[in-house]
């Protein structure tokens, strides 16, 4: 087929895009108002791409047009879905293309609230490292992975799976239209309150996913009461993992540092030293969920396991060491949600305990933009020096209840947490180079950020890079 991807800068899109042309589809993409990481990676994909919206982008004998999910889009607006249906083209979104293309596939769904991305791509590199040619689907870029799509020649496909809705006329949510046969489920805390407002109404659709489970699949579900009242659901085995040990999965033993190490314990006295690069409490407990369902499973052995933990080079934009002289890292962390936040931030503060922290933040997803969130900022900022706090952003803000820069500032100032708002790159730089050389610097957005991951690292190692090398 010729299939058209118009918002192929989505990362589920380019990684859908990426599957469907190993599966020996001709593919092309538009997309506009983009920015990097994604931009500068599809580009270097190979698509025949556009970077406007036109009529004109649709090739003759064109099948199939794949049109994202973004607001940017303007969905049935777009010129692009208005001509290819006036051509007769058919349109879909991308979790349909792929439900559709791996229903008879092994697929596992990665789920939950954050963890998501992480996992995916760890299984997938385990997996891969170990010999098996899977599948896999990720919204985000691993280093450890030639790629965020592939279609593999494995029974074995690994999805990472959205809770987010198809789209404005499609209020399923994208993971319950990819047949699972197990299901990974990291975690359940409410998010995307613009479309869930209520925490019944985020679990439903988990809920959901679970009741698509065969009798023979499989459930790893990490220990956490809302997850135990739906677990019920499923009429697959479940196993449980935790952080604490528990009748399933766990931790024991951790030593956190540069590299930190465990042991996995697993059901019946298992036990597997592993070693991992990734910071923070909440990737080894990502690694226990992957590894435990992996090693449950038998798809690798505890060999394999150990040494593909060990080379995983996490995903980007999820701590991130961005400078590579100064003596302040600058490191770059996902912030779409309060606990993929405060994840983040936890994990600077157990790796860099005696430096003071400086947050850069950007609310750029409506849930952190909506005023029912605005008591998040009550906490999320625990034990960080000084937040500077950069404007939200005004697409789709008459779709919701949306904060204010000023109000989001004064929550985050009656929580007695510096904070200093910065409406431009100078002035998030001018800040930030008046820092005394002891500090470690956090880059927390799911957005552009006013371009600082690209702009800010070499500034810095400029700057205090010398204090490095004198040191």
């Amino acid at each position: 087929m010729r299939i058209h991807f118009t918002g192929i800068a989505g990362a589920g899109m380019a990684a859908a895009a990426l599957m469907m042309r190993e599966a020996g589809h001709a593919i092309t993409g538009s997309d506009q108002d983009v920015f990097p990481p994604m931009s500068t990676y599809v580009e270097g994909l190979g698509f025949p791409i556009a970077w406007r919206f036109d009529p004109a982008n649709l090739v003759s004998g064109l099948d199939l047009l794949v049109l994202g999910a973004s607001a940017k889009l303007g969905g049935e607006s777009n010129v692009e879905v208005q001509a290819a249906r006036a051509r007769g083209v058919r349109v879909t979104t991308f979790p349909e293309l792929v439900g559709e293309s791996t229903a008879l596939r092994r697929n596992t769904v990665v789920a939950g609230s954050f963890g998501k991305s992480t996992c995916t791509a760890l299984m997938a590199h385990i997996l891969r490292e170990s010999g098996r040619d899977v599948g896999w689907m990720i919204g985000a870029i691993s280093p450890s992975l030639p790629d965020t799509g592939h279609w593999g020649a494995a029974p074995e496909v690994v999805l990472e799976g959205d809770e987010y809705i198809v789209g404005p006329t499609d209020r399923r949510s994208k993971f319950v239209l990819y047949h699972p046969r197990d299901v990974l489920l990291t975690s359940l805390i409410h998010d995307h309150v613009n479309v869930f407002p209520t925490f019944d109404d985020y679990v439903k659709p988990f809920g959901e996913l679970l009741r698509l489970l065969p009798p023979e699949g499989l459930l790893m579900a990490r220990e956490h009461p809302a997850i135990r009242a739906i677990a019920g659901e499923a009429a697959s085995r479940i196993v449980w993992y935790d952080t604490a040990p528990c009748d399933g999965w766990y931790p024991e033993a951790i030593t956190y540092g540069e590299t930190s190490r465990f042991t996995l314990v697993g059901p019946g006295g298992r036990r597997v030293a592993l070693a991992t690069t990734l910071l923070g409490e909440h990737n080894v407990e990502n690694i226990v969920g992957v590894g435990g369902y992996l090693l449950e499973r038998g798809l690798v052995d505890e060999a394999q396991l150990a040494r593909a933990v060990e080379s995983f080079g996490g995903i980007r934009r999820r701590l991130d060491r961005l400078t590579k002289r100064s003596a302040i890292p600058v490191i770059e962390g996902f912030g779409s949600s309060y606990e993929k936040a405060r994840s983040a931030i936890e994990a600077m503060l157990l790796h860099y305990p005696h430096r003071p922290l400086t947050v850069v933040f950007e609310p750029h997803t409506f849930s952190w933009r909506n005023r029912d969130a605005l008591p998040w900022y009550d906490t999320v900022f625990e034990g960080v020096a000084k937040a500077l706090i950069v404007p939200p952003p005004h697409h789709g803000e008459a779709s919701h209840s949306q904060s204010s820069f000023a109000e989001i500032l004064a929550r985050v100032a009656a929580a007695a947490v510096p904070v200093e708002g910065v409406e431009t790159a100078e002035a998030a730089t001018a800040a930030l180079t008046r820092l005394t050389g002891e500090e470690v610097v956090l880059l927390l957005s799911s957005g552009p950020l006013l371009g600082l991951p690209d702009s800010l690292p070499p500034v810095f190692d400029a700057r205090y890079g010398a204090r490095e090398a004198a040191a």
